[in-house]
């Protein structure tokens, strides 16, 4: 497994992260803790030295879950531990952003107590505030970096103004974008930005809620409050663009690299950025499996240039990750 520093703090991971949005349930149809607690602790053993959570990821479950897993499986000094704060719900579900100090410096403590740990390695910004100066967000972080309960500063879906602006108070180790072969709009903005910071990007959704595993159909259903359910690229006739997109892909990778369409998804995320790491969500210890197929082989120029042909020429009306954006409070 390919690994990197955490932008000179101290930390380095393996550029493959558990993600565990889906681990706590919340709008992904349900959870197994048995299940998920062999799923994490099964990660270091394929390599998989990150994970990343959120407190609002069922709205503490997947902490607890987290928690719980490397707590028991004595695994502390063997993973990155990232979570993230700035989100607030109430008792019906419902989600607003809130990046102020009050809120940050509750939500570490809970965080820290709901993962059984005395120190989080990363914790981001989920989101920004419209209410609040990102500025004031900065401090928040910084003053809990001083008290020793955090090691790194991230933030999550920030644009680069908003960076620049957090950055006049803290620098940012750690910025988390959705991005994949789907979803490229950062392309043109917070990549770039990371570029020149030299900041780490961690991308989330690097399989695109599943689209890019290759075991997608047409008739595919999702149960319950699963996402994808409102996700735009799942409604016809965008569907079936993805999905033929992901055939060609497929047969690319299989024809060029003897890989298959998840291999080469991750594969080409990862030589965007030589400081990029991709989150991949599993729920299951076997989700992790094909981890082993990314390490050892690269895409040159020409061959990204033509992935991104591929995708081009087959979803001719693409959509980007907008829906899953929480509201401002009122």
């Amino acid at each position: 497994m390919e690994t990197r520093d955490l932008n000179g703090n101290g930390l380095s991971s393996s550029r493959i992260g558990l993600g565990t949005w889906a681990i706590g349930g919340w709008m992904w149809g349900g959870t197994d803790e048995a299940e998920s607690i062999r799923t994490i602790q099964g990660a270091p053993d394929k390599g998989v030295t990150l994970i990343d959570t959120a407190p609002v990821y069922g709205f503490g479950r997947s902490e607890e879950i987290v928690g719980k897993a490397i707590d028991e499986g004595n695994m502390r000094d063997q993973v990155v531990l990232a979570t993230k704060c700035a989100l607030e719900w109430d008792d019906n579900g419902g989600v607003r952003r809130n990046a102020t100090k009050q809120r940050i410096l509750k939500e570490v403590d809970d965080s820290l107590r709901r993962l059984r740990t005395d120190v989080i390695d990363v914790l981001q910004v989920h989101w920004p505030d419209p209410l609040v100066d990102p500025r004031e967000t900065a401090e928040a972080m910084a003053e809990v970096k001083a008290a020793g309960k955090i090691r790194a500063i991230g933030v999550s879906n920030f644009s680069p103004e908003q960076m620049d602006a957090f950055s006049e108070v803290a620098p940012i180790d750690v910025a988390q974008n959705p991005y994949n072969l789907f979803e490229r709009q950062i392309d043109e903005d917070v990549l770039p930005w990371a570029r020149e910071h030299d900041t780490r990007l961690l991308a989330y959704g690097a399989l695109c809620r599943g689209l890019l595993s290759g075991r997608m159909h047409a008739d595919r259903e999702f149960p319950g409050d699963d996402l994808r359910n409102n996700d735009p690229k799942f409604q016809q006739p965008r569907f079936d663009q993805y999905l033929a997109a992901v055939n060609a892909l497929d047969q690319f990778a299989q024809e060029h690299y003897n890989k298959r369409v998840l291999d080469l998804a991750i594969r080409w995320l990862l030589d965007q950025y030589d400081h990029a790491f991709a989150l991949w969500g599993a729920r299951t210890p076997d989700q992790l499996d094909a981890v082993a197929n990314v390490p050892g082989w690269h895409l040159d120029e020409d061959a990204r240039r033509e992935i991104g042909r591929i995708v081009d020429t087959h979803v001719t009306d693409p959509v980007g990750p907008e829906f899953m954006a929480p509201p401002a409070r009122d």
